[in-house]
């Protein structure tokens, strides 16, 4: 079921920093102002920061599980807005798996938005994390992995909110543990182990390749749907390609719509022995509507505007084109009909810039700065193992030691 867009507001502290910590975050409809969903928790000792990305984590899984295909999520930690939208960088080592699990769940999403807002407007969900706090500070009891006390709360009355925080209330909160968080508790441990453990079961090997060099490409123009061929170059490169890949035995070829993609794959599929191609038409590069043709710094000049905006959010999309929120959308659901159709299968993958940054991103579990700091050459290599179990290994990166250097 979707229900389109929420306001998720979000809170978390600690008293001493570190210290007991808790947060609360509140699921709202954004026309009534109705509340859709509440958690809380406490969470042991930790900081203000960790936190306050908790109360985050916690009111996007609220919102996953009502299915919702938009959030705007408030927040008064200014850090935490900051970091998500991508204009601070995450410094501290310890945010960081915080952030990744939010860019995670960032992707169960069309669109996600970060709005700051002072603390009197997040009333709500201040109150629900100095109800845990509380809770935490009074020893309540702390999973095995300092995570949570108090399980999900999924039906107090919105008019409690005035008395929330009250001793009355807070025993109240530290007493529960319902059901929805027993659930919860065991899907964590149902989830696949991250470890270093050999799997027994084979991999499906996805050796992703981006086309051959086209003019565009060469001129370091914005080169969406236009369907341009490879140049010479990008032949050559197409071809090398194919030699470098041949050595891995792949068993088939899946490729982009677009002609520069169709001659990459088919010189693999040369390469590896005539091997079958096919094609998966969500594979196709992103959409960059009137930025077409352009390059950057074209589009830097006449929407400067447009420009900052999409650099600044996924969510964003070139006029009349399309955000890397829906690209990523589109390309999930390709991998995932590959992985299921040709499991155990060592599959190459020829698409463009875009989808297999957005692959790469995901597999990696980073944030969506990754985007902007990983280049892909023309024709270059990347390899990722993926498991029947979810778990996943990324085998190598632009890889491109096959090619001719460039003069």
């Amino acid at each position: 079921m979707t229900i389109g867009k929420v306001i998720i507001e979000a809170d978390g502290g600690a008293r001493g920093n570190p210290g007991p910590a808790g947060y609360g975050a509140v699921v709202r409809d954004p026309a009534s102002g109705e509340v859709l969903a509440e958690r809380a928790a406490a969470l042991g000792v930790a900081t203000n920061n960790v936190a306050e990305y908790r109360g985050l984590i916690a009111g996007l899984e609220a919102a996953a599980e009502l299915g919702a295909s938009q959030v705007e999520a408030r927040m008064d930690s200014k850090l935490v807005v900051e970091q998500m939208s991508g204009r601070w960088q995450i410094k501290h080592p310890g945010l960081r798996p915080l952030a990744a699990e939010v860019a995670t769940l960032v992707r169960k999403f069309d669109q996600v938005t970060y709005t700051w807002i002072p603390r009197e407007r997040n009333r709500a969900a201040d109150a629900l994390a100095n109800a845990a706090m509380d809770a935490a500070a009074r020893g309540g009891a702390v999973a095995e992995e300092g995570t949570t006390a108090l399980g999900i709360v999924t039906a107090w009355d919105s008019d409690a909110y005035p008395g929330i925080a009250e001793a009355d209330g807070a025993a109240g909160l530290s007493a529960t543990v319902t059901s929805a968080g027993r659930k919860a508790e065991a899907a964590a441990s149902a989830r696949p182990r991250e470890d270093w453990a050999p799997r027994t079961s084979p991999a499906t090997r996805l050796v992703l390749v981006r086309h051959g060099e086209t003019a565009l490409t060469a001129q370091k123009r914005y080169s969406g749907r236009g369907d341009v061929p490879l140049s010479a170059i990008g032949e050559e490169q197409a071809a090398a390609a194919g030699r470098r890949v041949a050595g891995l035995r792949p068993d088939r070829v899946v490729t982009s719509p677009l002609s520069r993609c169709r001659a990459t794959g088919a010189a693999i599929a040369a390469a590896a022995g005539g091997i079958p191609v096919g094609v998966e038409a969500d594979l196709i590069e992103c959409d960059f509507g009137v930025w077409e043709g352009l390059t950057f710094s074209d589009v830097r000049e006449q929407y400067p505007a447009e420009l900052d905006a999409w650099l600044a959010s996924t969510s964003v999309a070139p006029p009349k084109g399309e955000s890397f929120q829906q690209v990523a959308k589109r390309v999930r659901g390709a991998m995932g009909r590959l992985q299921k159709a040709y499991e155990g299968q060592t599959v190459v993958i020829v698409s463009h810039v875009s989808p297999i940054k957005l692959i790469l991103r995901d597999a990696l579990a980073a944030g969506d700065a990754f985007l902007y700091r990983l280049l892909l050459d023309p024709a270059g290599i990347s390899i990722v193992d993926v498991w029947p179990d979810g778990g996943i290994s990324v085998r190598s990166v632009n890889d491109t030691a096959h090619l001719l250097p460039r003069p």
